[in-house]
């Protein structure tokens, strides 16, 4: 919010009631009931990819967030809401649709690269050009950025959400163990990796026994996760590369001296810096707070959307 900073910090899970529609809870409290739920009560992420998927629950939650921080939220209010840099006409449509059912008057679009660099306090109106890679839960969007634009961007639905169902599937067929969504994320989170660690992690892990179909616990280290992880990374080491085959020579040679910022949840994953360094021999930085940069750039756009008019996306009138 405006003057405030980040005023609410939640994942976009919903869990509502099968047969009235009717929203039974949001964000971390609906997190908590992935998996757990009986037959009347869902749970699904409204937003999948880095777009809405479900319209009418997407626009519920927004609502219900909106409700959460402020009960008497005035609906000509500004939004701005980051979206993947690869999104089509009807996606930013929907999202905009969606802004304006949850009671916003003003919906503003910006790239989330753009978001991501403004948010980590890159100068992006300058003619010198920066490297950055947002790897988010649905979206790793990688991004050229001078003169208050993207020059060039490579947006995979490839990131967090893949490698936790990477992980997942692990499981499945080298154990022979269900793991639900909520464990996945968080092996990822203890003993992910992108390179062999000095010392390798052991972790418990407890699931249900594909062939008996009883509870089991079964224990594996962090190089056997890291194998499982490996796909998903490459996906993402290849468009990097990709980006900056494309890059021109003049913004290749800032990149070269200025390296490339690394930001999003994903940025956290242990070695992923090193990792790129080694596979593009650039200097790879991450950025303080990544989890967060694209929301803090967002809301500095939103403090200052004269200064910033030039990088919000432009509508498309027909």
């Amino acid at each position: 919010m405006k003057g405030k900073g980040i005023v609410l910090n939640e994942p976009s899970i919903v869990a509502f009631d099968r047969t009235t529609k009717k929203i039974v809870a949001i964000g971390r409290e609906a997190q908590a009931m992935i998996g757990k739920t009986h037959r009347d009560i869902k749970t699904i992420r409204p937003l999948k990819d880095g777009v809405i998927a479900d319209f009418e629950i997407a626009e519920g939650m927004l609502r219900a967030f909106i409700r959460k921080i402020s009960p008497s939220w005035q609906p000509s209010r500004r939004i701005v809401v980051c979206v993947p840099s690869g999104i089509t006409e009807v996606e930013k449509r929907a999202v905009r649709d969606s802004a304006e059912h949850a009671g916003a008057k003003e919906v503003h679009l910006i790239a989330e690269p753009m978001a991501a660099a403004i948010g980590i306090g890159l100068d992006v109106e300058a003619p010198v050009g920066n490297m950055i890679i947002d790897i988010g839960g649905g979206t790793t969007e990688i991004a050229v950025i001078a003169l208050s634009g993207i020059v060039n961007d490579e947006s995979i639905r490839i990131a967090g959400d893949e490698m936790t169902n990477a992980i997942t599937q692990f499981f499945k067929k080298q154990h022979n163990i269900l793991i639900g969504e909520r464990t996945a994320e968080a092996i990822k989170h203890e003993v992910g990796s992108a390179i062999a660690l000095e010392d390798e992690i052991q972790i418990e892990v407890k699931g249900r026994d594909l062939v008996a179909g009883v509870p089991r616990m079964t224990t594996v280290s962090s190089s056997e996760i890291r194998d499982a992880l490996s796909e998903p990374i490459m996906a993402i080491v290849d468009a990097v590369k990709l980006s900056l085959e494309r890059t021109p020579p003049e913004l290749s040679a800032d990149i070269l001296d200025r390296g490339i910022m690394l930001t999003g949840g994903g940025a956290l994953l242990r070695g992923l810096d090193e990792r790129l360094r080694r596979e593009t021999s650039l200097p790879v930085f991450v950025a303080d707070d990544p989890l967060t940069a694209v929301v803090r750039g967002t809301g500095k756009v939103l403090e200052n959307l004269g200064r910033y008019s030039q990088v919000l996306i432009k509508s498309k009138r027909y």
